[in-house]
């Protein structure tokens, strides 16, 4: 049984990011005997009016064997409170995957184009039965969280910050080793499929989340294929 657990603004600037924090709830979940799939970004509005610190995007961290949302969330809170930083506004969401109504969808794409409020996404998380809270500051976190769910269903939102052993890659890596890590598929943007050759990455591959699978976009650069982000 599928399980996303969402966070947002849990950091500010100069501190460790929200993607960091999140490996790190992954790594410990993974030592409890959950079954970790991986950790994803998701790119929120950037405006203004919104209060973010560098990026204006939330992280999902994907549990394959999750039951109890009630369960996995005290381990989860209590993490988070362990690591708070004085001065961020950190909001925590858990639900089922198969309990994620097309309602949360659809608010975590319009997150990505408007300005919502705290009070949609509290109303929208007692509707729809998913437990949400925000764990500091003005609590604003619990936006971001809420829309991470909504995005990481649709399965065609953000990209993989951690999959497999993705991290310990890095430079110009075989494609056959790329699929053999973990990545279900590499691909021009315009959707054709690279079955060989080399790919140069920046840091570690992160591939995109296409039809719920990591895929890997890759354009010809100077006669080299390189790694191109599009989330």
């Amino acid at each position: 049984m599928s399980l996303y657990i969402s966070l947002d603004d849990t950091d500010i600037l100069n501190s460790r990011g929200t993607g960091r924090l999140a490996r790190e709830i992954a790594r410990q979940l993974t030592e409890s005997g959950y079954e970790v799939n991986g950790v994803s970004r998701h790119q929120l509005l950037v405006h203004p009016a919104i209060p973010f610190t560098s990026h204006n995007s939330c992280a999902v961290i994907h549990v394959e064997n999750g039951t109890d949302p009630g369960q996995i969330f005290e381990q989860v809170r209590n993490i988070m409170a362990d690591d708070f930083i004085e001065g961020s506004d950190p909001g925590l969401a858990i639900a089922r995957k198969e309990d994620i109504h097309s309602s949360i969808m659809e608010f975590g794409l319009r997150a990505k184009q408007e300005i919502l409020t705290q009070e949609t996404a509290r109303d929208l998380a007692r509707c729809r039965g998913v437990v949400l809270e925000g764990l500091g500051g003005t609590n604003g976190g619990i936006i971001g969280a809420m829309a991470g769910l909504g995005l990481a269903a649709t399965g065609n939102d953000g990209r993989y910050v951690l999959l497999g052993n993705l991290r310990g890659l890095s430079g110009d890596i075989p494609v056959e080793r790329l699929l053999d890590s973990g990545i279900a598929r590499v691909s021009t943007c315009s959707g054709e499929e690279i079955k060989n050759g080399t790919v140069r990455v920046r840091k570690f591959p992160k591939p995109s989340i296409r039809g719920g699978k990591p895929v890997l976009f890759a354009e010809e650069k100077d006669g080299i294929l390189c790694e191109v982000i599009l989330d």
